[in-house]
């Protein structure tokens, strides 16, 4: 995974034909994901750790979240951002499930973490990708109608 970022890091995009690229992705994405997201859900034991694993993913969404709105409100106060824009940025960044059922996947496979942590954590990753639309759609439209007004 390392290599390809900084393989896609370092490579002009201007060496490649952006529509291929796109259709490449598509057909990437429709062959690969659902095999992904499918031997994800058969590792997913529902039977541990009962309302404890449930409890462990709201704490871990709860600072997840909690973490990245304080983070980029931080960041945007010393940039200068608009506080709204902050906020927008804060939940877009919630939308990093793959990236993280990909980690914990390589996590249980190494053993680092046990079934219970496993099912946690991707119920967490699946939670606050989940979050990200209906609390970004309204600020979005907050922020049309003030440039609209504005202009």
């Amino acid at each position: 995974m390392v290599g390809a970022f900084l393989a896609g890091a370092v490579m002009d995009a201007d060496w490649f034909d952006q529509e291929s690229m796109d259709q490449f992705r598509r057909y990437v994405l429709l062959a690969f994901m659902p095999v992904f997201f499918l031997s994800t859900g058969l590792r997913t034991n529902w039977n541990v750790g009962g309302v404890a694993v449930f409890l462990a993913a709201g704490g871990l969404l709860l600072a997840s979240v909690s973490g990245k709105l304080l983070g980029i409100r931080l960041a945007g106060k010393i940039l200068g951002w608009p506080r709204e824009e902050a906020s927008i940025i804060g939940w877009l960044l919630q939308t990093k499930a793959l990236i993280m059922i990909i980690f914990v996947n390589v996590l249980l496979d190494k053993q680092l973490i046990t079934n219970e942590t496993f099912t946690a954590l991707l119920l967490m990753a699946v939670a606050s990708t989940m979050l990200t639309v209906p609390m970004v759609a309204p600020r979005l439209a907050r922020v049309r109608e003030l440039v609209l007004k504005s202009a």
